[in-house]
């Protein structure tokens, strides 16, 4: 019997029957030639999440973004009248990258009044015109107003920076989140301005990693010698199961119970956490803001008391989690190859007041380095064994439905891209979900 009501179809999958429940091809993460068909249909034509507001705390406040899988660098800037806008990040004059440091592959941030080129000294306001061009004369009937920064498309939705490389797209950002954006849309993500960052370079494909997160059922076992390993040992003998599934055009979304948040039996959890009222699932203390009461809409869907978390799922590269203790999490996993990516984990919480509530975020911080690096572990060894080929399809229960989606959707942009009459590349087969 399920331990929470599934739909009326008797599971989650069957709930989306376009997704069929067969066995699943991973060809889509092994085929290099693939890899570079979903450059072109993904990377380059959706809206992918760069950051965040408070990175660009006042006029002249700039970062870059490495976006290999676009094929392109960009700078997004706060400009004096306070617009976030996005640039390629390359010089009009012979194609130099414009704003980089020491290593020209590596992002950067600052603040300035004005972008130089370390090459030819070619200046550009924080608005992308072109104010400078040295030894002028020496030109042919230059017009420095053709010779701005190129635009790259950027939106601001709930503090969260989007940009989308292709210029030909006229679907904004908020319609682009769909439902589930609308629906968390007032949570007070503004409020959460205490920042720890976690990068890895990890040697999978990027859609093995969300695969990992976007699914349990992994828990009981995985986690087993964490500081859950009493709540994965229980969880061994009944099996996990979510609160609720949704689907929303390519995005997807799992509602999950609470866990630790706080312990049920404080015996249960390690000496430290038991002192600070903290571990692995965040503070257990929720903190005092407007936003979190009511809830926005979209979260705990079942409106479960044993609510916990929730998982969105924002194709194709960023994954939000909202905590029901008052904080949230965002995962960010940018291909470099077809079989490595770069996973970036950013843990979100309200400014502490005093020594004991930072030390609180403190442990939560660094008992998710430990739970991301048991995820993360077993995706290489993955990747490896999927490559030999020597098995071609697989298996995926329901609590792997968002699996299901996300593969589906990222080769029916593929299969999109080639039916696209200006595309001259074509797509690899890869077997369809049954």
């Amino acid at each position: 019997m399920p331990h929470f009501e599934k739909p009326a179809e008797g599971s989650w999958t069957e709930h989306y029957p376009e997704l069929g429940t067969g066995p699943v091809s991973y060809e889509d993460s092994i085929s290099p030639e693939h890899y570079e068909l979903e450059r072109k249909a993904i990377f380059a034509r959706t809206w992918l999440n760069v950051g965040r507001v408070e990175e660009l705390a006042r006029p002249g406040s700039y970062f870059t973004r490495e976006l290999q899988a676009a094929g392109t660098s960009v700078i997004v800037v706060r400009g004096i009248d306070g617009q976030v806008r996005a640039f390629h990040n390359v010089c009009r004059h012979r194609g130099n990258k414009l704003v980089w440091h020491d290593y020209p592959r590596e992002e950067t941030s600052g603040v300035c009044r004005q972008f130089t080129c370390k090459y030819h000294g070619w200046r550009y306001d924080l608005q992308g015109a072109c104010t400078f061009v040295q030894q002028e004369p020496e030109f042919f009937d230059l017009d420095k107003s053709r010779y701005g920064l190129v635009p790259v498309q950027c939106e601001v939705w709930e503090g969260f920076i989007w940009v989308n490389i292709d210029p030909a797209n006229t679907t904004s950002v908020v319609d682009y989140l769909g439902e589930f954006g609308a629906g968390i849309t007032g949570y007070p993500f503004d409020k959460m301005t205490q920042v720890y960052r976690y990068r890895a370079v990890v040697g999978s494909n990027w859609k093995l990693f969300i695969d990992a997160f976007a699914e349990f059922y992994h828990a009981p076992i995985l986690h087993a010698r964490q500081s859950v390993a009493e709540e994965s040992r229980k969880l061994q003998g009944i099996g996990y199961e979510a609160l609720a599934y949704q689907i929303d055009g390519p995005h997807g979304m799992v509602s999950s119970w609470g866990g630790m948040s706080p312990p049920k039996d404080i015996n249960m959890v390690k000496p430290i956490e038991q002192k600070l009222h903290s571990g692995l699932f965040g503070p257990w203390d929720r903190p005092g803001i407007e936003g979190l009461d009511p809830l926005p809409p979209a979260l705990n869907p079942a409106r479960s008391p044993a609510w916990g978390l929730d998982s969105f799922v924002f194709f194709p590269n960023f994954m939000l989690l909202i905590w029901s203790t008052g904080w949230y999490l965002t995962y960010h996993y940018w291909p470099t190859s077809y079989n490595t990516h770069i996973f970036e984990g950013t843990l979100y919480f309200v400014p502490p007041a005093n020594a004991t509530e930072r030390l609180r975020q403190e442990l939560a911080a660094v008992t998710f380095k430990e739970y991301a690096l048991q995820d993360g572990n077993t995706l290489e060894a993955t990747q490896m064994m999927l490559e030999t080929r020597a098995v071609t399809m697989f298996p995926l229960n329901d609590q792997e439905i968002l699996l299901r989606h996300l593969h589906r959707t990222a080769r029916e942009y593929v299969s999109a891209l080639d039916s696209d009459p200006t595309n001259p590349y074509t797509p690899v087969p890869v077997p369809a979900v049954s």
